[in-house]
């Protein structure tokens, strides 16, 4: 039991460093493949490789209709807007700030529910949360950026806002819209669905660039979202979840945003200063506090 408990320490870790790491792959990847161009080779792919496993080896049945309209609407949000326009957006703002803002959709699930869904049962815990997030965030931004705003940095800024928010959805949707098929499987499905759509966007709006002129550079880092993000982050999620209580295993979500900050300001030279440590502890803080206040109003 004891040796059981460690691996998955193990594999918490693993799933909190490589997941922090995409985030980097992509601003590598960004520069030489335009970003949404970029999910869809990444997700059909990915997608490929899940449904292959869970159609060929696993023997799983074709979704029912209703699935597939769920996970139709699912990938629209969570793999075309919230995926393609958080990676389109690193182009523009700092590797760290963008996983940054990523994490934050916790907080906006509770402000979409309580603002369009009129949910009631908010405590002050929520609430206590939400502001120090809020201050946490304000204060990443403030030494990130206000002094040096450029349309650019406007520009990334919204593209991933509007993608966090879009995650939120598709958050609350699939919690409205249980699926009949393994998630994981369902996530084969969306990642197929979302890189259609992004094709179709990216060859109507000439928005994409020839094979052929990828550069090795490009090949890489999309190899490495595949293996390192799509396939073995998902494994060692999957066991952790398997092996440790849900709350530690969801503490990776804390470490994604750190990680990218770090390992962007050793591989990238992106900036990351003491000051924008402790702002980015006050918000992932204040994103916990909302994530356990909802949790136990749940319990209760």
């Amino acid at each position: 039991m004891k040796t059981t408990t460690t691996k998955g320490y193990i594999a918490l870790t693993a799933t909190s460093i490589l997941w922090g790491t995409t985030w980097v792959a992509s601003k590598y990847a960004v520069h030489d493949i335009p970003g949404l161009q970029l999910c869809s080779i990444r997700q059909f792919i990915a997608g490929s490789l899940f449904l292959i496993f869970f159609l060929v080896i696993k023997k799983e049945r074709i979704p029912t209709k209703k699935d597939f309209k769920s996970l139709f609407v699912m990938a629209l949000l969570n793999f075309f807007l919230a995926n393609g326009l958080s990676t389109w957006g690193l182009k523009y703002i700092p590797t760290g700030l963008a996983a940054l803002i990523g994490a934050l959709y916790p907080l906006s699930v509770v402000l979409i529910e309580w603002i369009f869904y009129k949910k009631k049962n908010v405590s002050s815990l929520t609430f206590l949360g939400l502001i120090i997030g809020i201050i946490g965030i304000g204060y990443v931004f403030s030494q990130n950026m206000f002094a040096t705003i450029t349309p650019e940095l406007l520009l990334g800024l919204v593209l991933s806002i509007i993608a966090m928010l879009s995650w939120s959805v598709g958050t609350i949707f699939l919690s409205k819209h249980y699926l009949t098929i393994n998630s994981y499987y369902g996530m084969g499905w969306q990642m197929i669905m979302g890189s259609a759509m992004l094709f179709i966007f990216t060859s109507a709006t000439h928005t994409n660039v020839p094979y052929s002129q990828i550069s090795i550079k490009g090949w890489t880092a999309i190899f490495y979202l595949i293996t390192a993000g799509s396939i073995t982050s998902f494994i060692a999620f999957i066991y952790s979840l398997k092996t440790l209580p849900a709350a530690i295993s969801s503490l990776y979500a804390y470490f994604n945003p750190i990680v990218a900050m770090i390992v962007a300001a050793v591989f990238l030279k992106e900036q990351l200063t003491l000051s924008i440590l402790f702002g980015t502890i006050i918000t992932l803080i204040g994103v916990y506090i909302v994530n356990r206040s909802v949790k136990k109003e749940i319990k209760i």
